[in-house]
């Protein structure tokens, strides 16, 4: 019998059946839900006389439009503070758990899911937030869902799926310095293009892969969506068994050994056959940052800004160069910043925060630069806190926030204003995306966004490292 990979091994177990439209009716193991894609879909469990059917699958936090500084309850945004009482309010109708603004749990749901355990190998997990690819950093098959989705799953604990093709994307050979996951999903994503994943399920492996940690093996993940494909996943392995021991939600004792078994039994076996495989060397890549208005318009730092011509799509890449308003032929490398961004279910854990700490210290922001870091979890604040990073960060002249979304999509206070360059460790740069229709957004490592805040321009963290 031929080998299948980790993605035909949960289909298959997770498959009710096939519904007459040809697509797979799949059991959804976990459901993640936060305030903004929820309210419609409890509205329409009420308007049709339906109850969630696994309350004890679905777990709720807010995220996307919490304050990050002033967090004193009713918010002084009123839509915001209506979104909030609707899930507060949903919650406790249907019986779902909540990790409200007063909880230690509380934070970006793709931040909080894996910190506590909930995300675990060989399940299948939705959430109605387009990042939801982040999980399958553990061996999961993880959808980002639209809200009548997020209804079905509520409902039904299914959702109607449409198979895809399996595209495996090894990365072999030693990261240079200053070069982080970061830079290799931007990388990918250049190479691979914004829609190059249509239809497929990216499988994420190699050396590079295998040496990453949990944290950063999320960061590749979480941008799978941003090169068209659905799903992105590694592969489960000691790492990964190592870092969800002992957290509050996975199983423990023997429980846990016996999962372990599991786990090792659902990743792809060594002969699998793919769909594609595509190979990138390690040595290739440099610290990358985004020049244009989506996440496959990067330039290596030491390379100058390419020619529409030589894109697929020249017409797009023109509309990018009118926005932004660079010139071809431009280096990225010194380009001026107004507003510097660590955070994100990108790059808002701790190791992201260590990273960018390591080069703020003992240095100061350029006074022109709005710096802000903002932790992925009120946990992962706390964590910080007790290594005192946020005394680094102060002392350099970042504001210290609270946990939330933040700057990655403006659904909040933290926005950015006219024409403001933002060094951002996010994950779009999309026209409007950071709050102002005229901003721009330039995706960088974590790093990378500590030393253009202190200098004021985009620099090569080489430089630090």
């Amino acid at each position: 019998m031929a080998g299948r990979t980790l993605y035909d091994k949960i289909w298959q177990s997770h498959a009710v059946g096939t519904l007459p439209t040809g697509q797979t009716q799949l059991f959804i193991g976990l459901h993640l839900i936060h305030e903004i894609t929820t309210a419609p879909a409890f509205d329409m469990l009420r308007e049709s006389g339906l109850d969630v059917a696994f309350p004890g699958r679905t777990f709720a936090t807010v995220d996307h439009i919490v304050p990050t500084d002033l967090r004193k309850r009713p918010f002084l945004d009123r839509e915001a503070e209506e979104l909030i009482q609707t899930l507060e309010r949903n919650v406790r109708q249907f019986g779902v758990e909540y990790f409200g603004l007063d909880s230690l749990n509380q934070g970006i749901v793709h931040v909080i899911g894996p910190q506590l355990g909930l995300t675990q190998p060989g399940m299948t997990l939705a959430c109605g937030d387009s990042h939801t690819s982040t999980h399958g950093a553990f061996g999961t098959l993880a959808f980002g869902i639209g809200t009548t989705q997020v209804r079905d799953v509520l409902a039904t604990q299914t959702l109607a799926m449409d198979r895809l093709k399996v595209r495996r994307i090894n990365v072999n050979g030693e990261l240079g310095a200053g070069v982080y996951p970061k830079d290799v999903i931007l990388h990918i994503i250049r190479r691979l293009g914004v829609s190059g994943g249509k239809g497929f399920a990216y499988e994420y492996g190699g050396s590079v892969i295998d040496r990453m940690s949990m944290e950063e093996r999320m960061t590749v993940c979480n941008m799978s969506i941003e090169g068209g494909a659905l799903v992105g996943y590694a592969n489960p392995d000691q790492t990964t068994f190592d870092y969800l021991k002992g957290r509050p939600y996975a199983p423990s004792g023997a429980a846990f050994d016996r999962a372990v078994e599991y786990w090792k039994s659902v990743a792809s076996d060594p002969e699998a056959p793919y769909d594609e495989v595509v190979n990138f060397a390690a040595r290739d890549i440099e610290p990358t940052v985004t020049w244009g208005i989506n996440p496959g318009q990067s330039v290596g730092i030491s390379e100058k800004l390419p020619k529409p011509e030589a894109f697929a799509d020249p017409e797009g890449a023109k509309k990018a160069y009118a926005h932004m308003g660079w010139q071809p032929g431009s280096p990225i490398l010194g380009t001026p910043v107004n507003v510097a961004f660590i955070g994100s279910c990108t790059n808002g854990r701790l190791a992201d925060l260590r990273a960018a700490a390591r080069i703020a210290k003992g240095r100061k922001v350029k006074p022109q630069v709005r710096a802000l870091v903002v932790p992925g979890s009120a946990a992962v604040k706390l964590l910080a806190e007790q290594e005192g990073l946020h005394e680094i960060f102060e002392e350099a002249g970042f504001q210290w926030r609270e946990a939330g979304c933040s700057m990655c999509l403006a659904m909040n206070p933290d926005r950015l204003v006219g024409r403001e360059i933002c060094a951002s460790s996010s994950n779009r740069n999309f026209i409007g995306r950071q709050g102002s229709p005229q901003g721009r957004t330039l995706l960088m490592s974590p790093a990378m966004v500590a030393a253009a805040a202190l200098n004021g321009k985009v620099v090569d963290v080489r430089e630090y490292e």
